[in-house]
């Protein structure tokens, strides 16, 4: 959703981005797995309840339009708090994140 409607999201302020930048854009973009139970920052703590079959079509369309959308697209793109990622850190993020949630709820 950030990527594709970043609107909905409040962006980090100077000093935010740059601990975001300095502390945790490593372990989003890196090689290594999402710890396990690690804390969720405030600003994506879902507090209301979701409807399953909008959120999975709303998954399937963002997925299908990074396909379509191509490597030139994120390369160098901004992200919404890490500063211009280039298109393997893009991509290690979509995989991670995607892979974490989907783990989470045993699929």
């Amino acid at each position: 959703e950030m990527v594709y409607e970043p609107l909905k999201f409040k962006k980090p302020n100077g000093f935010a981005k740059l601990m975001i930048k300095l502390f945790a854009k490593k372990m989003v973009v890196g090689d290594k797995p999402y710890p396990k139970n690690g804390r969720t920052a405030p600003d994506f703590i879902v507090g209301a309840e979701q409807d399953f079959e909008t959120q999975k079509k709303q998954i399937e369309q963002h997925i299908w339009q990074v396909q379509n959308d191509g490597e030139s697209t994120f390369n160098g793109k901004e992200s919404h708090a890490m500063g211009a990622l280039n298109v393997q850190e893009w991509s290690t993020m979509f995989y991670k994140h995607l892979d974490h949630h989907l783990s989470q709820f045993g699929v």
